[in-house]
């Protein structure tokens, strides 16, 4: 497959099926691009492919919306961080599934720290990409389409309001814009205030994965989170983990 028609893949139009997802790939190496775009639309989804940091901003800001954008770090014109980071200062909540390279422990941690939901390493497995991907998925539209009987639909916690059908949270009143793992996190945390969770129990209930060396991606969203609702909400319990504490109802100054 040629670079240039690595740049713009379409593996099924949405106007076939419109039930399937959309997912955009941003991607420059094109045998890599190849093989996520093929597998990804085996999910089934309509998958896009750009070779390029700037071409896949402005397909990710002109062609959406989209269920979720798979970002190569390493990209010529336009770098994946700055790609993630203007999409985040945006506004844009997609989810964001990142690629790096073995051994770029400092893109991964900038990755999550700037929004990204998920990442990758290369080399990976097909099984691997496809069970992320619908782990997203599971997170941001089954839970809002088809939310569990046993969980309220809303809490109130002092002057914090989340509504988990719309997947939305307010804090004194101003909505916080939030990914789609930091709104898992905090109603994981709000669900049960006071209780201490350990870094594994969070993976289990807000990845759904226990994978080996994960624990940092759990701290990098915790502080990403304390950065939008005030750090003072989530503590760290030496030895444990973290608990989440209920926000004053008194605006504040």
């Amino acid at each position: 497959m040629s670079h240039a028609a690595a740049e713009s893949v379409v593996m099924s139009t949405a106007a076939q099926n419109p039930a399937k997802r959309r997912v955009l790939v941003i991607e420059d190496e094109p045998d890599m691009a190849r093989l996520v775009c093929l597998h990804l639309a085996e999910l089934p989804a309509d998958v896009r492919s750009e070779a390029d940091g700037l071409t896949g901003l402005r397909a990710a800001r002109e062609h959406g919306p989209w269920d979720l954008i798979v970002l190569d770090l390493r990209l010529p014109g336009m770098g994946g961080l700055d790609v993630c980071r203007t999409l985040r200062q945006a506004g844009d909540r997609v989810p964001i599934l990142m690629l790096t390279a073995r051994g770029s422990e400092l893109d991964r941690v900038l990755g999550l720290e700037l929004g990204a939901d998920d990442y990758l390493t290369k080399p990976f497995s097909v099984l691997e990409l496809a069970a992320r991907v619908r782990a997203l998925w599971r997170r941001s539209g089954e839970q809002t389409q088809n939310p569990s009987t046993d969980e309220p639909a809303a809490l109130q916690r002092g002057a914090l309001q989340i509504d988990r059908r719309q997947r939305r949270a307010w804090l004194h009143g101003t909505e916080v814009a939030l990914t789609v793992i930091e709104f898992d996190l905090l109603w994981c945390f709000a669900r049960e205030p006071g209780r201490a969770f350990s870094r594994g129990e969070l993976l289990d209930r807000v990845w759904d994965t226990r994978h080996e060396g994960y624990e940092h991606t759990v701290n990098t969203h915790i502080n990403r989170l304390r950065s939008k609702i005030g750090a003072g909400l989530i503590h760290t319990v030496w030895g444990r983990g973290y608990r989440f504490e209920e926000p004053r109802a008194e605006a504040s100054s």
